[in-house]
């Protein structure tokens, strides 16, 4: 399966510069945040797959229209032909005044809600966040710290792949691909394919 992942700015390859079947090739497309809804809207207006979505920080803004023809994973475990897909979005809490901002502690509480889901589900295929988990690949400052949550579910469901975003591969010496474990990371800036 040929997935295309992206996050925090729009491609001008698949928006500026479209041409007719550029999303022919891909079977599930998964935004990991901070994309302009009508951006995402023209991708699944195009696209012949599922475009899946978690709201970044900078999302959710009053009077903001929702990406039309996609499906929010946010808080859910999406099943797509047997790949169990896990959504949670937001990024650190800087900002108390913004959407899809959590402490530690809130994020702890999102991962605990879903217990029963995940049970259900025997675990995940495929974490999507937008935030990047503690010590792996996040930043110093306080709104790019990653999420202590997510670790202690890559560690205990030990998912194939994490993808995420927030953290801009134009930082600085970021990496697109982090191998943790058993769980392949992915950095989601912009845009990046691969075949699960």
């Amino acid at each position: 399966m040929k997935i295309l992942t992206i996050a925090d700015e729009e491609s001008k390859a698949y928006w500026d510069y479209y041409k007719e079947g550029m999303f022919n090739e891909f079977d599930l497309i998964i935004s990991c945040g901070d994309l302009d809804p009508h951006y995402l809207s023209f991708i699944a207006t195009y696209a012949h797959c599922p475009v899946l979505y978690v709201n970044g920080n900078h999302d959710g803004k009053e009077g903001a229209a929702e990406p039309e023809g996609c499906i929010c994973i946010e808080d859910r475990i999406f099943n797509y032909k047997g790949i169990r897909i896990m959504g949670l979005g937001g990024s650190m809490k800087y900002n108390p005044n913004r959407k899809n901002q959590y402490t530690q502690s809130e994020m702890n509480w999102r991962v605990r809600r879903m217990k029963l889901s995940l049970l259900y589900n025997r675990g995940i295929d495929i974490l999507v966040t937008h935030s990047p988990a503690f010590h792996i690949n996040d930043g110093k400052d306080k709104p790019h710290i990653g999420f202590e949550a997510f670790n202690r579910i890559i560690d205990k469901y030990k998912p194939k792949y994490f993808l995420h975003g927030h953290v801009h591969m134009n930082y600085g010496n970021i990496p697109r691909i982090t191998k943790y474990n058993e769980t392949t990371i992915i950095n989601a800036y912009i845009k990046h394919i691969f075949e699960y």
